[in-house]
């Protein structure tokens, strides 16, 4: 694992919207597979000791996937990625929102859209994140929930199994 690797995360509140980039130090088509597969996602998806847990997911344009983070109490928290595009090894366009476990978006937070692209650069692979929120009261929400450092934590993850699978 490559420790210069880091999660920069940029808030844009005139905008409403966080930047996250990433480099992984791994093939562009592995990093994409981690991010949409599910057996590949509930393996760092979650900031430890949570775990994310998949209850369906299809991948595709106007595909879902309905996950939850399980607390190490075992409360779960469910969320849904509502895919507006999918595009193989390039990225994807989604709607996510926090909800029940039959899928009914929690109106509270609305959605937020995340567009996530992925390129490939000389020492492995670029992740772009933008998620725009409804507000920027939402916005300072997300990140009050503590978004930055569960989303590091989990990219450190992802970090781990990519070296898991060079074994």
């Amino acid at each position: 694992m490559n420790s210069k690797n880091q999660t920069t995360i940029t808030k844009d509140a005139a905008n409403r919207k966080i930047l996250v980039v990433r480099n992984f130090d791994a093939p562009l088509e592995e990093v994409w597979r981690a991010w949409t597969e599910s057996d590949l996602l509930d393996q760092w998806w979650a900031p430890k000791p949570w775990k994310a847990v998949t209850v369906s997911m299809d991948c595709c344009s106007g595909g879902m996937w309905h996950y939850y983070m399980q607390g190490p109490d075992g409360s779960r928290h469910y969320s849904r990625a509502d895919y507006v595009t999918v595009s193989s090894n390039e990225g994807f366009e989604a709607l996510t929102a926090f909800c029940d476990d039959k899928g009914s978006i929690n109106q509270q937070f609305g959605q937020s859209n995340w567009r996530v692209r992925f390129s490939e650069i000389e020492a492995g692979t670029r992740v772009n994140v933008e998620i725009t929120f409804a507000s920027v009261d939402v916005l300072e929400q997300f990140i009050a929930m503590g978004f930055k450092e569960g989303f590091t934590m989990a990219h450190s993850n992802l970090d781990e199994l990519l070296e898991m699978q060079k074994v």
